[in-house]
């Protein structure tokens, strides 16, 4: 019996590790992990090198209804529903493999990345909770993260109708001044 608990302690510790590299947010190591806050803050603060961010996780929908965000959301759920049904990958592991796809795909692309592992797990309890939905854009085609039961008929993704704002970033405005 005490086999078994070294080798579920040290898996926690491997997964810890690996959350806190993804930049995962403490409640979220809590949640996944059956090791004691006081652990994961040594933990974190080791690997890290920096205390965790205090404050709540995020907890609204509202953030994912945003131009910007909203196609990084739309990204990461392509992936996690593809790996969800071409995979034997569930729960926490496949939202790491979506997530590690969608930080490679954004960073190949010169991106800036938007959306974090804490928002992306709680995204996905979103989903399952029925607060989320895919609407499909019936300009291009493709699936976007829209609010649950809202009306998804004549959905026009924020790719195809981009605000007057869209890409006025800071990094966009310094990027234009250097070139």
């Amino acid at each position: 019996m005490r086999n078994k608990s070294v080798i579920l302690e040290a898996r926690d510790i491997r997964l810890a590790i690996e959350l806190i590299q993804l930049g995962a947010r403490l409640q979220m190591l809590e949640a996944e992990t059956n090791m004691s806050r006081e652990r994961l803050l040594k933990l974190y603060k080791e690997v890290r090198g920096v205390s965790p961010p205090k404050g709540m996780l995020p907890f609204s929908t509202d953030w994912f209804m945003t131009w910007q965000p909203n196609v990084h959301a739309s990204l990461f759920m392509a992936y996690y529903r593809f790996l969800q049904r071409h995979t034997k990958l569930r729960g926490l592991e496949l939202i790491i493999k979506s997530y590690r796809m969608y930080l490679d795909k954004v960073s190949r692309g010169g991106m800036d990345i938007v959306l974090s592992l804490t928002r992306a797990w709680t995204m996905v309890r979103f989903f399952d909770a029925n607060m989320l939905q895919m609407a499909t854009c019936r300009e291009c085609n493709g699936q976007f993260v829209a609010h649950a039961y809202d009306p998804t008929r004549g959905y026009v993704c924020g790719l195809c109708h981009m605000p007057a704002r869209a890409g006025k970033t800071r990094r966009a405005a310094a990027e234009a001044r250097a070139a």
